[in-house]
């Protein structure tokens, strides 16, 4: 009886013969990653720049009362103005995340992780472009938020915090859904019956 890795081994196997001569499956999803991550960083970078074209952090502009506000803040911490005096700590992180996610990049045959990378990786790099690049200088600068959704209670926040979080909410589900990387899906939540011939991965 074929173990787990054999059974894993045959299914990315079938992914490659399935993709006949045109792209490999991998390059596919890889593509799919960079234009997520480049989606999200444009969205970004434009509306950041729109807001401190436009706005002042005295002036908050409230689109439905108290619920929906843009309000321009400099955020020197991690997402929804978590750990402010932690500025280079969060900067250096961010940069491991790129670099993770880059590496990572290469065992990718599954869209669904695809999608979540993608996420992940252009609101890191929307945010570590600001730590980079903005002031007060080098590698310390203050990331720009400007969504306040109930800000009375809820911290200020940007396109690429939301990002994230829809990244790691997608994290979640698809590894308690047992879905991998490579396409393929963990046994014991493939359901009853006969295994699939082609990958399960979303």
């Amino acid at each position: 009886m074929p173990s787990a890795a054999e059974h894993g081994a045959g299914q990315q196997d079938e992914q490659d013969s399935a993709a006949g001569p045109g792209t490999p499956p991998r390059r596919r999803r890889m593509a799919v990653l960079a234009a997520v991550a480049a989606f999200v960083l444009a969205a970004d970078l434009i509306t950041k720049a729109i807001v401190v074209a436009h706005l002042r952090p005295d002036q908050p502009v409230h689109l439905i009362g108290n619920v929906l506000t843009f309000w321009l803040t400099r955020n020197p911490g991690a997402a929804f103005s978590v750990g402010t005096g932690e500025t280079i700590v969060f900067t250096v992180i961010a940069f491991g995340v790129v670099v993770y996610i880059a590496r990572t990049a290469r065992r990718l045959y599954s869209l669904g992780w695809a999608i979540t990378l993608g996420l992940l990786l252009g609101g890191a790099m929307g945010n570590l472009g600001d730590r980079i690049f903005r002031s007060p200088g080098l590698f310390r600068g203050y990331v720009v938020d400007w969504i306040g959704v109930v800000p009375r209670y809820y911290p200020i926040f940007n396109l690429a915090d939301s990002a994230i979080v829809c990244g790691g909410i997608l994290t979640v589900i698809l590894a308690l859904r047992g879905y991998h990387l490579d396409g393929t899906r963990s046994a014991g939540e493939a359901g009853q019956g006969d295994e699939p011939s082609e990958p399960t991965g979303p």
